[in-house]
């Protein structure tokens, strides 16, 4: 079984600072075996993460559009910040990615309705429903609410930018292999995680 943390950060994200190595380190000290680094648009730290990690590396990216961030994972090629919403989800589905939806009630309880909208949940792959960094603990049931009402995998991450985050949150799933045993594998999985400390975000 892996423990999988699919919300990780590095210093490739510019409000992180961690280390690639230290990364490597503290997964092998908590027993995390696979994670999804989705630094802020870009997959280059992912990339070289990917070379060095002796367990399973996501390549992902938590991408800004105008309407709220998307998440692809599963990347091969990096995507721009700023394109359409529609733009972005073309993109990461051209190269056989996934599409997920981070934090789907962001950092607040006020639902983003362009972002939640029939249109763009109709091409979601899976939804965070469990975000360590979130200070509201409602926003979780609603996210697992929406998840399920469109029927879609549930994730989970720490949204780690330190190196203590790490693992805060994770799915316990099966192993998989490529996207779509993937997708598989996360609804058969069992989420576990713990907030952070609100004050991580002044140091972040």
């Amino acid at each position: 079984m892996l423990k999988a943390d699919l919300h990780v950060h590095t210093c490739y994200s510019a409000d992180c600072g961690t280390p690639l190595d230290k990364i490597v380190a503290r997964c092998l000290q908590i027993g995390i075996n696979c994670i999804a680094i989705a630094d802020h648009n870009g997959i280059a730290g992912a990339l070289k993460l990917k070379e060095i990690a002796p367990f399973n590396v996501i390549v992902a990216e938590e991408i800004m559009t105008p309407i709220g961030e998307l998440m692809g994972l599963f990347l091969t090629q990096e995507i721009p910040r700023g394109l359409s919403a529609q733009e972005t989800i073309t993109r990461i589905k051209s190269q056989g990615g996934l599409v997920n939806i981070p934090h789907p009630f962001g950092h607040s309880f006020r639902e983003n309705k362009k972002l939640l909208s029939q249109e763009i949940l109709s091409q979601i792959d899976l939804i965070e429903v469990f975000n360590s960094r979130i200070p509201f603990p409602n926003t979780f049931p609603k996210a697992s609410k929406l998840a399920a009402e469109y029927r879609l995998p549930a994730s989970a991450g720490s949204d780690a930018h330190t190196i203590r985050e790490i693992g805060r949150a994770y799915v316990e799933m099966p192993e998989f292999n490529g996207p779509e045993d993937f997708l598989d594998c996360l609804t058969r999985g069992k989420i576990f995680g713990q907030r952070s400390s609100s004050l991580l975000h002044f140091v972040s």
